[in-house]
């Protein structure tokens, strides 16, 4: 049975409906899988942040039931236990950092104040001082980016916090972008980028420049990055629509394109399985890039796939979108917030073993 999901929403702008959530899964055609260093790693990288953010509940258990641990698991199924904890960690960090801009929850000065200490912690890690839990655990990303042997992921964080301040800038004077520039501003938005930059690190590959560059290589990478924005905005628009939050393509569809919102939802579909057949398209014409180079290659391209099914496997995983009664299968009746979100059940998504196993700690860094 193809999967749906009805939701019911109360909006202040548009009319009450309801709408059905594509069927992304049957488009889909790579397979889901999972780390088998999934649980170990994940609760090693919750008591990580939970430790260096200084999380208490009810704050600790918010976080802890978003499975950052899980996410990195689907998104990076092949590595090791250590790079796996990398990433799971990047992840977990991602959230919480997120969340710090979230103006809702203080005023605009604040949200301006946290991305300028990241952006100073970033540049300078060692020299910059802060009492700020949010520069503090930007410092540790040093740690990170020692691991990822990549500058790649810095520039993209750094491009991420100037894109972050717009959003809040849209917010603060309720902007909506127009279609064109929301896609744009949504590819940097995402995070995508960074997460890609740990495919190469944490598989321990190293593609030459020429190679990132080239243009079918970035052409999949924009196909991933759009098949998991506009599949994430699906599932939280409901969420986001609660809290006035504009900033999601189904509300930009609505205002500028003045669909309703079923369908808004089906463009949205519609515009992920556009991605799907373009990420197929431009793997069809990819290059040889020489007999060295082209074993690395199809392990990137694995990685993409696996960006593509990873944060599809976790958004019904995660609380992030459904709530805490979410499991790795489809339920009958979700919560979220005041409202209802009803789903058809499907087979639930086969995982592999997960074992119990021993990895290194990570330590602090020292800047050379």
């Amino acid at each position: 049975m193809a999967s749906t999901a009805t939701c019911t929403v109360t909006c202040p702008v548009f009319k009450s409906t309801e709408f059905i959530i594509p069927d992304f899964f049957s488009n889909c055609r790579y397979p889901m899988r999972l780390n088998p260093h999934c649980y170990s790693v994940s609760l090693a990288s919750e008591q990580w942040l939970c430790s260096k953010a200084h999380l208490v509940e009810p704050e600790s258990t918010k976080y802890t039931s978003l499975r950052a641990g899980y996410f990195a698991s689907a998104c990076y199924p092949d590595v090791d236990a250590f790079h796996l904890k990398v990433c799971a960690d990047f992840l977990c960090w991602s959230f919480k950092l997120d969340d710090w801009l979230e103006i809702d929850r203080f005023d605009v000065n604040d949200a301006w104040g946290v991305r300028d200490c990241c952006i100073a912690a970033f540049r300078d890690p060692v020299n910059f001082q802060t009492e700020r839990y949010s520069g503090k655990l930007c410092k540790l990303c040093v740690y990170f980016l020692y691991h990822t042997h990549s500058n790649h992921l810095t520039v993209f964080k750094l491009r991420w916090f100037i894109f972050a301040a717009k959003e809040i800038d849209n917010l603060v004077k309720g902007h909506v972008d127009d279609v064109e520039s929301y896609i744009e501003l949504r590819r940097d938005l995402s995070g995508c980028k960074s997460c890609f930059a740990l495919i190469k690190s944490a598989n321990q590959i190293h593609l030459s420049e020429k190679v990132v560059s080239h243009p079918v290589i970035m052409a999949l990478e924009e196909a991933t990055n759009d098949f998991v924005s506009w599949s994430n905005n699906n599932f939280f628009y409901n969420k986001e629509q609660s809290h006035h939050n504009t900033h999601n393509l189904v509300a930009v569809l609505m205002r500028n394109k003045g669909l309703d919102l079923q369908d808004a939802i089906d463009y949205c579909g519609r515009l992920c399985n556009i991605s799907l057949q373009r990420f197929e398209e431009n793997i069809a014409v990819l290059p040889s890039c020489g007999e060295e180079i082209d074993k690395e290659v199809p392990i990137y391209i694995q990685g993409l796939q696996n960006w593509i099914t990873g944060p599809l496997q976790w958004s019904f995983v995660t609380a992030c979108y459904f709530g805490k009664d979410t499991d790795n299968r489809y339920s009958d009746v979700l919560r979220v917030g005041e409202m209802s979100v009803f789903l058809l059940k499907t087979p639930s998504v086969v995982t592999r073993a997960l074992d119990t196993i021993d990895y290194p700690v990570a330590t602090s860094f020292r800047h050379s």
